[in-house]
């Protein structure tokens, strides 16, 4: 049964680790990851962006696939179902639909609006037990479309929003989505100390999580980020194993044309890529 990130993320931040969020896009990224979060007994989160939301044909869909799969494979750990970087509409929407958790980032309007559709949600949420994530300040690089230059949240904003009673809070600490460039400067712990002496004992989120070099990531958890998003590297694993298979011919062998034959290796790449970030977050064992 789908639950909350809630409890999963205090958890988290009182024992010094993060949970996962692992975005999906289809059946094999959700059967890998539901296996290997099972497997290796941690709580995890299932991310999904709207356009993933839209490409899997709508969340009801998404909703229906996951609660099919952890009763079929028998998923004992903790499982969230959350809505990545939603709209205000696409929010309510996956709220109607069944989702446990929902990311509302208004972090594009002014403070005032951002406060006020968020107000709105944490009172819906509330009353339906779901937990919230809200976002300040935006976050670089892309995201469905949308470029931002890496930015960092005011820790003033961040408290103004952590104060309304969200559940957890994505601020900006000079992270990038997709690939870090070359001359990226690196995590603003500066700027994390101060979100954190602002917002207390609020869980807070790390957006891009692929690329970050492990060292700053540990510091990260140790400076209160409990969740932390990961969503390219598994893309970039799922594709690299493809292309292997495909380079190598293995579709022309046999019955190797065929798709759970030829998406095999890029889901094991997928299993392995969602382990060592398991590993590297602290949350194996914690379920």
């Amino acid at each position: 049964m789908l639950v909350s990130a809630k409890e999963m993320l205090e958890k988290a931040r009182d024992g010094h680790y993060a949970v996962g969020q692992f975005n999906i896009n289809n059946l094999e990224w959700t059967k890998s990851i539901l296996l290997t979060a099972e497997e290796l007994r941690s709580p995890v989160i299932l991310g999904v962006s709207e356009g993933a939301g839209k490409y899997m044909t709508g969340y009801r869909t998404v909703v229906g696939m996951v609660n099919g799969m952890l009763e079929e494979l028998k998923i004992t750990v903790p499982v969230a179902l959350h809505l990545d970087h939603g709209s205000y509409e696409g929010a309510l929407k996956c709220i109607e639909a069944g989702f446990s958790s929902v990311m509302f980032d208004g972090s594009h309007y002014p403070i005032e609006e951002n406060v006020a559709k968020t107000t709105e949600l944490v009172k819906i949420c509330a009353q339906k037990g779901l937990s919230l994530e809200a976002e300040v300040g935006s976050i670089g690089g892309e995201e469905d479309g949308v470029i931002g230059g890496g930015e960092v949240a005011d820790p003033e904003e961040c408290k103004r929003i952590a104060d309304l009673g969200v559940t957890m809070l994505a601020a900006g600490i000079g992270n990038i989505h997709g690939k870090y460039p070359e001359n990226w400067p690196g995590l603003r712990f500066d700027a994390l100390e101060a979100i954190k002496a602002k917002t207390g004992n609020m869980p807070l989120v790390l957006h891009g999580g692929t690329g970050i070099p492990e060292d700053m990531i540990k510091k990260a958890i140790d400076l209160g980020v409990a969740k932390i998003n990961v969503n390219t590297e598994c893309q970039l694993a799922f594709a690299a194993a493809t292309r292997e298979y495909i380079e190598a011919g293995k579709d022309l062998q046999g019955k190797g044309f065929d798709p759970r034959k030829l998406l095999a290796p890029g889901a094991e790449a997928i299993k392995a890529t969602v382990k060592e970030k398991m590993e590297l977050f602290g949350s194996v064992g914690k379920a």
